[in-house]
């Protein structure tokens, strides 16, 4: 899937979920800053945005490029509007330079991604959630921003044994990872720049999102390193026992939802879920990776990882369907047949940047010890 071709498929689904026309002019003409927009969900977003804003606006995209190996912006399509600078949301310099580009809305998806990664270093986690997120805030605040879209997790600030499905106002503080505890903070430190300065603010809550645009990694999600191993014909690792659920959530379905966010006024001060609103088994996900990519290596589990305490995840999404008339419009089948199109598409990209160093991967931590208590007649899979 070339620029093109992207382009074509992002206006395809702009087309299906026919915006409102107070949507249209009110994105018309705007500079719009996007952190992270060189990810998986923000490369989507800033083509979204670049149609929306038209040739009188522009789509600044502020991204370090952490989460791709070589640093290659491969996933930053070339659009006249679009305007990318290479830098971190730490960065006062950086900083500085984006927001001379005036922009009237901030949608903030820059983050040290995600819980294993966050594990492995605190402190790095800490420094780009929290602090780049409060200096964000605080330029956003200064500058007059009109609206500042928070990307938080769902499947993060909702901590351990919660009901389901997930309501916004369900709190708890067993947080397992330190990333959970930074978009949470995060969620905090925006509720009180809305309150103390009245900054606009709004937290999206996103859900397991997959879909053409992430590439895989030890620190990415399970969809996309499915799907790579599948095409490199090896066997997939489930973490636990294959029962667990998550809700997954198309991108463009992300996107229309932080779109919507941006636009409607009731949204302001508020948190809502982002999501399918549907479960999906991981071993379902695993044996249809298998199938799309011929991969005949059978499927084998590990431990689950320590911080893996949530066997189930599926949101209400009721809220944001009340709020700003979020509908999801790609079911789970639909969405899994285009990012297995665009890997097939992009492979050589993909198998170039796939970021796995040698040895143990943090991924796959235990792989060995688990296949010998499999082997071994091992039924039960705890933390």
């Amino acid at each position: 899937m070339g620029y093109k071709e992207r382009v074509d498929w992002v206006e395809e689904y702009l087309g299906r979920v026919n915006l409102d026309k107070e949507v249209l002019d009110y994105y018309q003409g705007r500079s719009i800053l996007v952190t992270g927009g060189a990810g998986a969900i923000g490369s989507n977003l800033i083509i979204a945005l670049s149609k929306l804003v038209g040739k009188d606006g522009k789509v600044v995209v502020l991204d370090n490029l952490s989460a791709l190996k070589e640093k290659d912006p491969f996933n930053v399509t070339p659009l006249p509007n679009i305007m990318f600078v290479l830098g971190d949301v730490r960065s006062d310099v950086d900083l500085k330079r984006v927001f001379k580009e005036d922009p009237t809305m901030v949608f903030h998806l820059a983050a040290f991604f995600a819980n294993q990664n966050s594990v492995d270093y605190p402190e790095i986690s800490a420094e780009v959630d929290v602090i780049g997120l409060i200096k964000l805030l605080e330029y956003s605040r200064l500058a007059g921003v009109e609206k500042f879209i928070y990307a938080s997790s769902g499947c993060a600030i909702y901590g351990s044994y919660p009901k389901l499905p997930l309501k916004e106002d369900f709190i708890s503080m067993h947080l397992t990872t330190p990333y959970q505890v930074n978009k949470m903070t995060g969620e905090m430190y925006c509720n009180f720049y809305h309150h103390h300065y009245e900054l606009p603010i709004v937290n999206c809550r996103f859900f397991n999102s997959y879909g053409p645009g992430e590439v895989p990694g030890q620190y990415r999600n399970v969809i996309p390193n499915f799907i790579y191993w599948g095409m490199k014909g090896i066997a997939l690792p489930i973490t636990g026992t294959g029962e667990e659920t998550r809700d997954f959530t198309y991108v463009m379905d992300l996107v229309q939802g932080l779109v919507k966010a941006g636009y409607h006024r009731e949204a302001v001060g508020e948190n809502f879920n982002l999501a399918r609103g549907k479960e999906v088994k991981i071993k379902d996900v695993a044996e249809m990776v298998n199938r799309a990519t011929g991969n005949p290596e059978p499927i084998y589990f590990l431990w689950r990882r320590r911080w893996d305490t949530k066997p189930r995840l599926l949101a209400s999404i009721e809220k944001a369907e009340k709020l700003i008339k979020y509908t999801p419009l790609v079911d789970f089948d639909g969405g899994f047949e285009k990012n297995i199109e665009w890997f097939k598409d992009s492979w050589d990209k993909i198998e170039a940047l796939a970021d796995f160093p040698p040895g143990m991967s943090s991924a796959v931590r235990g792989a060995g010890s688990i296949r010998g208590a499999v082997e071994r007649g091992a039924t039960e899979f705890k933390d």
